[in-house]
C-alpha cells in the first residue's frame, strides 16, 4: 500500500506512507521531498511508482514551495509558488500536491469532484487558518462551503505534540481550551482539532469532514515525522485529482 484514502472524497486522492519507494536510510523509502539529502534520481522514481499507483502522469503533478503561511494559488503547469495551499479543475490536466512529515495535510473537493485543493497547515498555517484560505479560493469559483468535502490527513497528534507554554496560550485563545493538553511538564497541542474546527467554521458540514487519526510521530514503520527524527526524515505527499471529464 501506497497511500491512505477518506471516505468522503470521491475523486483521485491519498496520503502518501513511508513505504513502497526506492529511497535509502533514514530516507526510506517513499520518500517525495526533493530538499532532504535524497538523491533526485530516487526522488523522481518515487514519484513516478506512487503516480502508476494513484493512475496519475508524474509529469502532471504540481505543488508549492510551502512557507507556512496562508496563501492560496491556482496550480500552473511547472510553476511553484510560495504558497501553503493551491487548486485546480476539471480540464487542467493537473493533480495537486502537498508534502509534509508531522504538519497537517488537507484534501478538498467540491460535491462533483470538479474543483479540488490540497493544503499544507503546520502550526503557523493553522493560527492563520490557511485551510479556511482555501475553503475561500473554492468559495470563490462558485463551489458552496455546504457542499465542499476535506479529508485531514495523518499528522503529529496531541500526544506527541510538545510546545511552549506560550504557544498553547495563543491556541488556547484562538481555538478553545479542547486544542490544549497538560503533558507531564509541558503542554501538547492538538492542531488536528484545530484543522477540523477551522473547516467547520468556514462552513463545511460536520459529515463532510473526515480525519484520520494516525500520528507520525508513534509510528515509524508507516509515517516520517520530522519531531521524532530530530529532522532527518523523508516527506509525504497528500495529493488529490479533479473528477475526469465526463
Amino acid at each position: 500500500m501506497l497511500f491512505l484514502t477518506s471516505p468522503v472524497l470521491a475523486v483521485p486522492h491519498g496520503f502518501t506512507l513511508r513505504t513502497g519507494g526506492v529511497s535509502q536510510g533514514p530516507l526510506s523509502s517513499l520518500n517525495l521531498g526533493e530538499a532532504v539529502g535524497d538523491s533526485e534520481a530516487h526522488v523522481q522514481e518515487n514519484l513516478r511508482l506512487l503516480a502508476r499507483g494513484a493512475r496519475q502522469r508524474p509529469e502532471a503533478l504540481a505543488t508549492v514551495r510551502q512557507v507556512h503561511g496562508d496563501r492560496v494559488v491556482r496550480a500552473v503547469p511547472g510553476a511553484a509558488e510560495s504558497a501553503d495551499a493551491l487548486w485546480t479543475e476539471e480540464g487542467s490536466g493537473l493533480w495537486v500536491g502537498v508534502k509534509s512529515a508531522d504538519c497537517v495535510p488537507v484534501l478538498l473537493s467540491s460535491a462533483d469532484g470538479r474543483r479540488v485543493a490540497a493544503v499544507h497547515s503546520g502550526w503557523r498555517g493553522t493560527a492563520l487558518r490557511v485551510a479556511a484560505r482555501a475553503v475561500e479560493a473554492l468559495q470563490a469559483e462558485g463551489e458552496a462551503a455546504s457542499t465542499l468535502c476535506a479529508a485531514v490527513g495523518p499528522c503529529i497528534q496531541a500526544c506527541c505534540y510538545e510546545v511552549a507554554p506560550d504557544l498553547a496560550e495563543r491556541f488556547r485563545a484562538d481555538f478553545g481550551d479542547a486544542v490544549v493538553q497538560m503533558g507531564k511538564s509541558r503542554p501538547h497541542l492538538d492542531l488536528r482539532r484545530a484543522v477540523r474546527d477551522t473547516l467547520l467554521a468556514a462552513g463545511l458540514l460536520p459529515q463532510h469532514v473526515h480525519v484520520q487519526t494516525a500520528c507520525t510521530a508513534c509510528e515509524p514503520e508507516r509515517f516520517f515525522s520530522h519531531r521524532r527524527d530530530a529532522g532527518v526524515t523523508g516527506r509525504h505527499l497528500a495529493f488529490i485529482a479533479p473528477a475526469p471529464l465526463s
